[in-house]
């Protein structure tokens, strides 16, 4: 049994880089294995992980826990700080998960081009440090600095490995995400010189709870929000998400989509709420109407979309509408359900983009018009699809659904007209998931079809896992629950919200005719 003092995250963050060299500086005589030692880094990585959980006290999921502290750049005030609360063990088990699963699906993508394939699996052990290490970071400028850096392999995945727009897609997600990171540095470097100062003066520990003038308070919170809501991605700064995930393989789209778009929401969670609380309820009515709008727009569009690809990118845009609902909703109800569905977004948009990936490759098309009928001759891919499908609407029974709900009653219990809009999302939801299903697999089957291949003992290696935990959760999720709960309390304590029960929600006649605006505007008045 490893010691309490053994460094957890630092090795969770190094070893999916020393996986990446270690494929790099395979010899030409060896190329073919490339997949293999990707894949073993990976699963030593999700074993680390494993351990990392088993070790985590529960009962104290709001502090941070396996904390590393060391003076980095003294004379910036930077250190290298980690350590995970309940909600960051989360993620960083999902983004452990999707690893392996994404390389198992790519086994067969560059055929017999070992030296892009080398390429392909190394970049995504990089972008797996990035995703272990933003989740942990506990310094602000070394959480910016990462924010950024894991920009590099993620343009290189989409530009390199796309399909034939993918220059255009990458340079957009470029252009898009280092204007919201450029205006978060300007943010950063005011926000350290308000604050305490030090070698260590980036610590977000130190910087939570200084007084700030109302005005920079403001600016900060909206600097902070503007490169957080590219990030995960909102309306109307979502523009690069479709294009990115029409031209990326499937594999990137599920890591993008799936784990590194939670920076953004994340962000909004650990950094904007704590460190400028009272902006934070200032701001958020506005960002409750641009999470509503997300949810419907998002939600329409995915139902008007021919490509699968851009379907499944626009259902995310609607949920992450739900996420940020949540978050501003401020009461610990709606803040667990976001925590929750961070991860069960990750998981159900995975084996969405997943599964399209395996039918994309069967048919050498993503127009959802190519397809027919393969229900009769792919039941498993069919049947897993429909799935993940159901777990996108929110189905009860799976894990989606668990979150969506916490969300939904969470909201309502502080405006019930906000809850109500998002409901439409909901059925939204279910329009764009069967539709999309009868298109593809139901009806006569098209000849060029006939022969298709049902899932491989692999591809149910990739997709199964995804599955089982949608299951699990949504029957028994519990044990994630307890990791989310005492984070959002703590929260809410640090944004100066009282929290309103859900229960309270049954007073429907206590705010009858108010609209969103002014049911959360009184948000600014329950402060401790």
């Amino acid at each position: 049994m490893l010691s309490a003092g053994f460094p957890w995250l630092t090795t969770l963050i190094v070893v999916p880089l020393v996986g990446a060299a270690a494929v790099w500086s395979l010899p030409s005589s060896a190329r073919r294995w490339v997949r293999h030692v990707a894949l073993g880094f990976a699963l030593l990585e999700l074993l680390l992980a494993v351990g990392l959980a088993a070790t985590f006290d529960t009962a104290a999921a709001a502090t941070h826990q396996f904390s590393e502290v060391h003076s980095w750049i003294p004379a910036l005030g930077v250190s290298y700080a980690v350590g995970v609360d309940g909600v960051g063990l989360l993620l960083v088990l999902l983004s452990v998960v999707l690893t392996p699963l994404v390389l198992l699906a790519a086994w067969r993508e560059q055929g017999t081009d070992f030296e892009k394939l080398r390429h392909y699996v190394a970049l995504i052990l990089v972008v797996e440090t990035f995703m272990v290490a933003v989740f942990a970071a506990r310094d602000v400028f070394f959480f910016y600095l990462l924010f950024e850096a894991m920009l590099i392999p993620v343009y290189f995945l989409i530009g390199a490995f796309g399909g034939l727009q993918r220059r255009y897609a990458a340079v957009k997600f470029l252009i898009f995400s280092l204007v919201g990171g450029l205006v978060m540095l300007v943010a950063v470097i005011v926000l350290y010189q308000h604050g305490p100062g030090g070698a260590d003066g980036f610590l977000t520990a130190r910087l939570t709870g200084i007084e700030l003038p109302v005005t920079t308070e403001r600016l900060l919170f909206v600097a902070f929000f503007f490169a957080f809501a590219i990030k995960a991605p909102m309306w109307p700064v979502h523009t690069w998400l479709p294009d990115v995930a029409e031209t990326a393989p499937a594999g990137t789209s599920t890591l993008l989509v799936g784990v590194l778009d939670k920076v953004g929401t994340f962000g909004m969670l650990t950094l904007c709420l704590p460190l400028f609380p009272a902006a934070s309820r200032w701001a958020a009515p506005v960002v409750i109407v641009l999470a509503l709008i997300s949810i419907l727009y998002g939600a329409l569009l995915a139902i008007g979309q021919q490509d699968l690809m851009r379907m499944i990118a626009y259902t995310s845009v609607s949920h992450f509408g739900f996420i940020v609902l949540g978050i501003f909703a401020f009461t610990s109800v709606s803040v667990q359900g976001s925590s929750f569905y961070m991860v069960n977004h990750g998981l159900s948009t995975g084996a969405l983009f997943l599964l399209a990936g395996f039918l994309v490759q069967r048919r050498g098309s993503q127009r959802i018009a190519d397809f027919g009928g393969l229900q009769k001759v792919v039941p498993v891919l069919a049947g897993t699809f429909l799935v993940a499908g159901l777990s996108a609407l929110s189905l009860p029974g799976l894990s989606t659904f668990v979150s969506e709900f916490l969300v939904l009653i969470g909201t309502f219990a502080r405006s019930q007209p906000a809850a109500i809009v998002a409901v439409f999302g909901v059925v939204l939801a279910a329009i764009y998931i069967l539709l999309t299903y009868q298109r593809i697999f139901t009806g006569p089957v098209q000849d060029e079809l006939a022969d298709t291949r049902d899932l491989s003992a692999r591809e149910l290696w990739v997709v199964g896992p995804l599955i089982a935990l949608l299951l699990v959760f949504g029957f028994y999720p519990a044990p994630a629950l307890d990791l989310v709960r005492e984070p959002a309390s703590v929260t809410l304590e640090l944004v100066g919200v009282d929290d309103v029960p859900a229960a309270a929600a049954a007073g429907i006649d206590q705010s009858a005719g108010r609209g969103v605006g002014a049911d959360l505007g009184a948000v600014e008045g329950s402060t401790k």
